[in-house]
């Protein structure tokens, strides 16, 4: 129902925000990462959004970045996790983090967050996954341009793995194809964890 809202930053406490749009204030629950990337009081902001609808309670929930909020969704789509368990999780890890740890099936890892055990951990890893790689993009487009700049010590594997999960997040071909140029440009080594970092950064900023 709601994609984000732009509006002035009223309030941040933790783990609720309340931003003001057109008059009308609006009480999203977060969590404290996502707080501590906000701006002071009284500035404005873009926070995306997603709307819980139950039987007995409705309430928004938001999010600074885009990919936190794909990721919320696959994971409150897993049995066993709900929104509560779904922020404690994007409050633990960084997106990249976990989905690093979820392209390595690091169960163990993940575990660590509360309340999720090794079974439920493993649940995670083969939902985001199956939703972060089952994604069909054509890396020939930026491989042929970074080998231009003489970019070469990145393989064709990595940039098609990273252009997969931005898909996979949201973003448009033309948004993360030039996100993965500039990021390319301040890669030191061949890993796409590290790639996908650099270019969530740049398409956040």
């Amino acid at each position: 129902m709601y994609d984000y809202i732009k509006g002035t930053l009223i309030s941040k406490n933790d783990p609720h925000i309340t931003v003001e749009c057109s008059g009308i204030g609006y009480i999203m629950l977060s969590n404290s990462r996502t707080i501590s990337f906000l701006p002071e009081i009284g500035e404005n902001i873009k926070v995306y959004t997603k709307l819980i609808h139950k039987e007995d309670t409705m309430l928004l929930c938001g999010f600074v970045h885009k990919e936190d909020r794909v990721i919320f969704d696959i994971l409150t789509q897993v049995s066993g996790i709900g929104t509560k368990v779904a922020l404690t999780l994007l409050d633990e890890f960084g997106a990249t983090e976990l989905i690093g740890a979820v392209i390595d099936g690091d169960y163990k890892y993940i575990s660590k967050a509360k309340g999720v055990g090794p079974k439920l951990a493993q649940k995670i890893i083969l939902e985001l996954k199956d939703k972060l790689t089952n994604t069909q993009t054509t890396a020939q487009i930026i491989i042929s341009k970074s080998e231009k700049s003489g970019n070469t010590k990145v393989s064709n594997n990595t940039i098609e793995e990273v252009q997969t999960i931005l898909n996979s997040l949201g973003y448009s071909q033309g948004e993360y194809s030039s996100a993965i140029e500039t990021a390319l440009k301040g890669l030191e080594k061949d890993d796409s964890q590290e790639l996908l970092r650099l270019a969530l950064k740049i398409l956040s900023e």
